[in-house]
């Protein structure tokens, strides 16, 4: 007899049923035991397909909830993206406006350093420049002198010495230059000094002193300008400037350059006091002379003078007695 098959459809079972009804009773005992356990497998089916319709919906649930959340979750992942890919612009924008803006600077600050280089170039070649234009002046300038040095033209050399000298000359050159200047000044000196004696010797006191004062100012640290001075002395008390003579005859007497006129000098300021009837002054000055010049020429001439001083002072002062009393 056919067994029918598990899992056949539950609308069968009357069929079954109908079958098992028309069996001898020991095969209808199997069949129905059969039976029993065919409706035991279809309720354990039923409750399988139930519990498995709920882990399908409960897995469909699952998944949609997941599927949210997956959802969700990607929306925040683009978000997330988004902002991400935001800021990492934004701090590449900001990185890159600074690097911009340090590259920027560092050309500028090199400009800025080129610009300088430039300017000091410029004006080291401006400087350069004028330094060859003044040495170009000053070699032109240099020659004109050394041409009047070779002519001998002593005045013209000394005139001209003040302005060459600010000129950019060599070392060599200003020594030469100078060492010229220093000898035409020391000729020019002497030459006024001569001059000044020849005019004395005639009695041009005026011009005589005019010329002794161009000697001392050619050259006044001369070994000749304590005779300079002397003469200038004895020119200007001609000229009745006997005391302008006796401050120049003092500085005679002070130096130490030519001791052999000090004696001379010193008279002449006893004979410039006298000649300004300051008796005591001539006086002190003819016994200095005495006292320290003994042996001079002149001092028999200061003893004499002296004497004379003497009496002239014992005068005034027997007039400075009487005076009292004839008032």
């Amino acid at each position: 007899m056919p067994v029918p098959q598990t899992g056949q459809a539950p609308s069968d079972s009357r069929v079954l049923l109908a079958a098992v009804s028309e069996l001898p009773p020991s095969e209808m005992q199997e069949a129905e035991e059969e039976i029993r356990e065919i409706k035991k497998e279809i309720i354990e089916s039923r409750g399988l397909i139930i519990k498995t319709n709920n882990l399908v919906n409960s897995l469909g649930a699952d998944v949609k909830a997941i599927a949210k959340r997956q959802s969700s979750y990607e929306r925040r992942f683009n978000w997330n993206g988004g902002v991400f890919l935001g800021v990492v612009a934004v701090i590449s924008f900001a990185g890159l406006k600074l690097a911009s803006d340090a590259r920027i600077r560092e050309i500028e600050s090199e400009v800025r350093e080129l610009n300088r280089q430039k300017k000091e170039l410029t004006r080291e070649l401006d400087q350069e420049t004028e330094r060859a234009d003044d040495r170009a002046r000053a070699e032109t300038k240099a020659s004109q002198f050394y041409s009047l040095i070779r002519q001998q033209k002593r005045e013209q050399v000394v005139e001209r010495y003040d302005a060459l000298s600010k000129e950019t000359l060599s070392g060599a050159e200003r020594a030469f230059f100078r060492d010229t200047y220093d000898s035409f000044r020391l000729d020019l000196s002497i030459l006024s000094y001569q001059n000044g004696l020849e005019l004395m010797r005639t009695g041009r006191y005026a011009e005589a002193a005019e010329q002794f004062r161009e000697s001392f100012r050619l050259r006044d640290d001369a070994a000749h300008i304590p005779a300079v001075k002397y003469q200038l002395a004895r020119a200007l008390r001609k000229l009745d400037r006997q005391s302008e003579a006796m401050v120049y005859a003092r500085q005679v007497v002070a130096q130490k350059l030519d001791r052999e006129l000090q004696d001379d000098a010193m008279y002449l300021v006893g004979l410039c006091a006298e000649e300004l009837d300051d008796i005591d002054t001539a006086r002190e000055a003819v016994r200095t002379l005495i006292r320290r010049w003994p042996r001079s020429s002149i001092a028999r001439d200061a003893r004499i003078k002296l004497r004379d001083l003497n009496r002239r002072a014992l005068r005034g002062h027997q007039a400075a007695a009487d005076a009292p009393e004839q008032s």
